[in-house]
């Protein structure tokens, strides 16, 4: 039987949905006999050892592309030369412009954006005076010029706004090699089969987060609909899970607030899955989401979501079964819905035991 090559070029395997996504594609893959596959990763940081012991990874050593010198990158080559993949499956930006520096005639390209890349937006008026944003416009450029008229590359979106976002800035010879295929996740890892059980109004009412601290994920306002719960006298305790450049601003604002006994950061951690079936409700106030895996693995563990409309997690969340979607960033929002929960347990079973069986139809 000849095996189909897949090679994977992704940035890292930091944390993240993009990441996670293609841990969980590639374990699948290892159950295929019709399949060989690597990844290969631009730089060696690894978050997710335990889970990647078993998959055949090769570290490229990228170096940053720089417009006055001829940019390679030899292990790559040299990869591409010792493997010879049927298919490139290139993840976020980084893992599709390395794509550029090899090209090969005998080789099927996917482009799998995971968001909507900011190197592919139009340039505006006001970028005109920003030096990121011109270089995001030259290296659109040298990809359409290089790599697309050339060779047919494939283009993957995760959700309908993914979707609309590449259809919307790519070449138009191109819009016909976009298609819409939504993650998929390691379901039976996050399965809770133990029937979801509120809080005795003694004990306290246990809400998670999970994501990178970025700005756009927008933790800091978690902390104010934990001060509204204070208000109503609602024993709580919320969990942040994740790391990033904001850690240190939201830690602060813990301090500030006076949360200290109800908001608690963790960091990263291995066993997030153990996190979400001691938890009761996931909340998610990310103001941009293309698509929100973190969502399918709370629902797989019984756990209702909350959260803000992030244009691409609207795919996930339906009113009133398996969790809200809120379209405005109001505090008193949320903390109704929270209320709702609290008031409601078996409206509160009934969307738990429905959450699970939603996200089930998105297992890998």
């Amino acid at each position: 039987m000849k095996k189909i090559k897949v090679l994977h070029l992704i940035t890292d395997l930091g944390k993240g949905g993009a990441e996670r996504f293609l841990i969980d594609l590639c374990k699948q893959m290892l159950t295929r006999r019709d399949v060989k596959f690597k990844i290969a990763v631009l730089y060696d940081n690894n978050l997710y050892k335990s889970d990647t012991e078993a998959l055949p990874i090769e570290i490229l050593n990228y170096s940053t592309f720089e417009i006055l010198r001829v940019n390679k990158c030899e292990k790559f080559t040299e990869l591409l030369d010792s493997f010879r993949p049927d298919i490139i499956h290139a993840h976020r930006f980084l893992g599709e412009f390395i794509t550029s520096y090899d090209l090969r005639g005998c080789v099927s390209y996917v482009c799998h954006g995971h968001d909507n890349m900011i190197q592919f937006r139009p340039l505006t008026w006001s970028d005109l005076f920003k030096k990121q944003r011109l270089l995001h416009v030259f290296e659109k450029g040298y990809l359409i010029f290089r790599k697309y008229l050339t060779y047919k590359t494939h283009f993957i979106s995760n959700s309908p706004h993914t979707d609309s976002f590449y259809k919307k800035v790519l070449p138009l010879f191109t819009k016909t090699s976009v298609n819409m295929i939504p993650y998929g996740f390691d379901y039976e890892k996050f399965y809770n089969p133990e029937p979801k059980k509120l809080p005795k109004e003694s004990e306290e009412l246990i809400i998670i987060n999970i994501g990178s601290f970025q700005t756009k994920k927008n933790q800091v306002f978690i902390l104010e609909i934990a001060k509204e719960l204070l208000t109503l006298k609602v024993k709580f305790r919320i969990h942040l899970l994740g790391d990033g450049e904001n850690k240190k601003l939201v830690e602060e604002k813990v301090q500030q607030y006076g949360l200290q006994k109800n908001v608690f950061l963790h960091g990263n951690v291995d066993n997030v899955e153990d996190w979400l079936k001691w938890s009761h409700i996931y909340i998610h106030t990310a103001v941009y989401e293309p698509f929100g895996l973190v969502f399918l693995e709370a629902m797989a563990s019984g756990l209702p979501c909350i959260a803000l409309d992030g244009k691409g997690n609207k795919i996930l969340v339906e009113n009133g079964r398996n969790g809200f979607l809120i379209k405005e960033q109001d505090a008193t929002l949320f903390v109704n819905k929270i209320v709702f929960f609290i008031q409601n347990e078996s409206t509160y079973s009934e969307m738990s035991e429905y959450s699970k069986t939603y996200s089930s139809a998105y297992s890998i």
